[in-house]
């Protein structure tokens, strides 16, 4: 595969990062993660926005500019989708970094003022991985570790100070090595999973937590944008471990599987208990319309070929 650092193509295996980069020595990197449907990227306007967003709030400038950027990830997926089954599809991560830190680095340094280090780079969607989801729904659990307050980091930049998310993670796999850990925020309200926005229905009315405290989500936006055409309510307020609990139906969304049923809350069943009710299945129909994949079937046949050959 081909990535992209430091100005240039350059093959995955050559592609390193020092252990002077800030990136590595603060965890300070802003980051975004984008898909392919069909060898084409989606929505890459709405990705390169929220990207170019999160680095000015970190002070951050990348070398290039969004058109630039969306040029090399065109390039990226044209070198890269080319390894893949026609019916496989591409990740696509941009990462960046304010580059070394010169008093770690020393001499080696040279005495220059660092630069930003700015990558993008690919791999194939794991189907595998989120094969489950679809056949047994995912089990949300609301750990001891709270979210981060806004006050402290806003939830809007998408960064990879994660150190939490790792010890909330942790902690969900103690009640069940399956879950996924949901973080409610310092006054109890649901907020997101670590890489995936919560969405529940209740009477018909798809349901959000406040934008205060998650992520904009750029699969979130696309189910409000189907909700809209399809005549369905969405609303977004504070949200409670009761909300969910008491729910019709619960779901994730999120950009390697765009959308995935939550059957149980804290070891509760959501709903009958079956993963996918009414209202998930006629806005998960409408997406696969829209991107002309059927999304299910892609995670399910992607698993059968992937366990096939590995």
């Amino acid at each position: 595969p081909t990535v992209y650092l430091g100005g240039r193509f350059i093959p995955a295996s050559e592609a390193h990062l020092s252990v002077y980069d800030f990136g590595i020595v603060l965890g300070a990197t802003v980051t975004d993660l984008l898909r392919t449907f069909r060898h084409k990227v989606f929505r890459l306007e709405d990705h390169l926005r929220r990207f170019y967003d999160s680095c000015k709030y970190a002070r951050m400038l990348p070398p290039l500019s969004a058109q630039e950027t969306a040029e090399i990830t065109t390039e990226i997926v044209l070198r890269n989708s080319g390894l893949l089954p026609a019916d496989a599809d591409l990740a696509i991560v941009y990462f960046i970094t304010p580059g070394e830190n010169t008093a770690y680095a020393g001499s080696a340094a040279a005495g220059q003022a660092t630069e930003p280090t700015f990558c993008i780079h690919s791999f194939p969607l794991p189907f595998r991985l989120f094969c489950r989801f679809f056949i047994d729904g995912l089990h949300l659990v609301t750990p001891s570790t709270r979210h981060v307050s806004p006050q402290c980091v806003d939830p809007k930049i998408k960064h990879r100070s994660r150190l939490h998310w790792w010890l909330a993670e942790q902690e969900a796999h103690l009640v069940d090595s399956s879950a996924m850990p949901l973080l409610l925020d310092l006054d109890g309200n649901l907020t997101e999973t670590s890489g995936s926005n919560l969405l529940l229905v209740k009477n018909g009315t798809v349901l959000s937590p406040t934008p205060r405290n998650i992520l904009l989500g750029i699969s979130r936006k696309v189910v409000w944008e189907l909700c809209v055409k399809l005549g369905i309510p969405f609303v977004e307020r504070d949200l409670q471990v009761h909300d969910a609990l008491t729910a019709d139906e619960a779901f994730v969304t999120t950009t390697p599987y765009c959308m995935a049923p939550v059957t149980r809350f804290n070891g509760v069943a959501i709903g009958d208990g079956r993963a996918g009710g009414p209202v998930f299945e006629r806005i998960l129909a409408a997406w696969s319309a829209e991107v002309g994949v059927d999304i299910r079937a892609q995670v399910l046949h992607g698993t059968r070929k992937e366990r096939a050959t590995g």
